[in-house]
C-alpha cells in the first residue's frame, strides 16, 4: 500500500486569508484586539502560530483554547465563503484517481487544527478523500504532527501500511523536513510561494510546478 500524506494550504488549496480573518474575529470578540501582530503563518501549526499571537497580546493560548476554537472554528465557515479561496491546479483530479486505487491510502498531515482542516476540506468538497492523518491542535513542531500522522496512518492500515512506500506532499520547507522525521519519501509542489530554488536546497526527493503534473506524480511515486 502506497500511503500518501498531503499538506492543505499551498498545497491543496489556497484559502485567500480566510484563516487569519476568522481568527481575527475571535480575538476580537473575545479579547478586544483590534489588530492582529504580524506573524508567520506558512508551514507552521496553528498551535504555533495562535501561541504567538496570544503572547503579543499578553494572553496565553492554552487558557482560553476551547472558548477561542470554537468562535475561531466557526467564523471559518463564513470567512472561507467571502474570502477568494480556490483549489489548486490538477487536485480534485488527482485525488480521484488516487482514491480510487486499491494501492493507494490518502491521509493529510497538516498545520491546521484537526476541526480547521475539516472545515476547510469539506468547503472544497474534498473531506471525503481522506481517512487518517495528523494535525497542528497540540504542537508547535511540524516534526510532532509528522509523528502524529504515522501513527494514524498504522493505526488506520495495519498489516496493510509499507513503510517504504510513505510519501508526504507539500510545499514549503518546513513539509521537506518533517517528512524527513518520519523516514517518508517527498515531493515538494511550487504552490505555496516557496521558490524552486528553496525547496531543492532542502532536497526533496521531487520538486513540481503543480499537481497539475500527474504523470510526474506517478513516476516520482512508482504508481504505474
Amino acid at each position: 500500500m502506497h500511503t500518501i500524506l498531503f499538506d492543505i494550504d499551498g498545497t491543496l488549496l489556497r484559502c485567500g486569508g480566510a484563516g487569519l480573518a476568522a481568527i481575527g474575529h475571535a480575538m476580537e470578540q473575545l479579547f478586544g484586539v483590534k489588530q492582529l501582530g504580524k506573524v508567520t503563518v506558512h508551514g507552521r501549526t496553528d498551535q504555533g502560530i495562535l501561541n504567538d499571537l496570544f503572547e503579543q497580546s499578553s494572553l496565553v493560548f492554552d487558557d482560553h483554547r476551547d472558548e477561542f476554537n470554537q468562535k475561531y472554528w466557526t467564523k471559518l465557515t463564513q470567512t472561507l465563503g467571502e474570502s477568494p479561496s480556490y483549489l489548486l491546479p490538477g487536485v480534485p483530479a488527482l485525488l480521484e484517481q488516487l482514491a480510487a486505487r486499491e494501492d493507494v491510502a490518502l491521509g493529510v498531515l497538516t498545520g491546521n487544527s484537526e476541526r480547521a482542516a475539516e472545515v476547510k476540506l469539506r468547503h472544497f468538497n474534498l473531506d471525503h478523500f481522506f481517512h487518517f492523518g495528523g494535525f497542528g491542535d497540540l504542537h508547535s513542531n511540524r516534526n510532532d504532527v509528522a509523528r502524529l500522522a504515522l501513527e494514524s496512518a498504522r493505526s488506520f492500515l495495519g498489516g496493510q501500511f509499507d513503510a517504504s512506500r510513505l510519501w508526504v506532499i507539500g510545499d514549503t520547507v518546513n513539509d521537506i523536513v518533517c517528512a524527513r522525521a518520519i523516514d517518508a519519501k517527498v515531493v515538494a509542489v511550487e504552490t505555496g510561494g516557496a521558490s524552486r530554488s528553496e525547496l531543492e536546497a532542502a532536497v526533496p526527493d521531487s520538486v513540481l510546478a503543480s499537481l497539475d503534473d500527474r504523470s510526474a506524480f506517478y513516476k516520482t511515486l512508482g504508481l504505474g
